[in-house]
């Protein structure tokens, strides 16, 4: 083999496998990639169905009801337009409470409950999450008028 076909060898080796890492890195980052979603979004279907996603909005007054078996909690979640039942099965933030802002990290099950894996909850008495907040603007209750 000459020294030429060698560098070309070499050169065309080292492309296929830069290739290959880029592709697992940006699979790996796709795979890792969770979008926030409004329950008006999710009631449209412009949520993922089989992927993780985040649903955000407030935890609705009277919504939230404890099994007695475990540690399984199921509490609604509204952007004041549309509504989305939530299940989740662990111990939920000190800050979790009715009406309050609450950010659900899931999956859309077929029966259109949210299974939550993980659940945050506002900080303090001043902060919601900026797409929870945004989400809650763009929404409005059916039958209202967007505002200005």
């Amino acid at each position: 083999m000459t020294p030429r076909r060698k560098r070309l060898l070499a050169v065309v080796t080292g492309l296929a496998a830069l290739g290959v890492a880029v592709a697992l890195v940006l699979n790996a980052f796709q795979s890792n990639l969770v979008f926030f979603f409004s329950p008006t979004q999710v009631i449209n279907d412009e949520a993922p169905r089989g992927r993780a996603f985040r649903v955000g909005g407030l935890v609705e007054a009277g919504s939230v009801k404890r099994s007695a078996h475990d540690l399984t909690i199921s509490f609604v979640i509204t952007d004041t337009a549309q509504r989305i039942p939530v299940t989740y099965t662990g111990l939920l933030p000190d800050l979790f409470r009715e009406g309050e802002g609450v950010v659900a990290q899931g999956r859309l099950g077929d029966d259109g409950v949210f299974r939550a894996e993980q659940v945050l909850a506002k900080h303090d008495e001043n902060y919601m999450p900026p797409e929870a907040a945004h989400a809650l603007k763009q929404a409005r209750p059916v039958g209202k008028a967007p505002e200005p």
